[in-house]
């Protein structure tokens, strides 16, 4: 599974005071996320900016 703390999702929720994924499951996926049937996360996206504009 990819780390959550280098996705682009992955941000700091002030009403919370947690990290929180902003991408929203429904409760199929997030039961299959729960138990851990996916290898990788399927919205993981790179937070790196820098690596994101070097492509271009």
């Amino acid at each position: 599974m990819n780390d959550c703390e280098t996705c682009a999702y992955y941000y700091y929720d002030e009403e919370w005071q947690d990290y929180v994924c902003e991408r929203d499951l429904d409760e199929d996926e997030y039961a299959r996320f729960l138990q851990g049937q996916y290898k990788e996360c399927p919205y993981y996206r790179d937070g790196d900016d820098y690596k994101i504009a070097s492509k271009q």
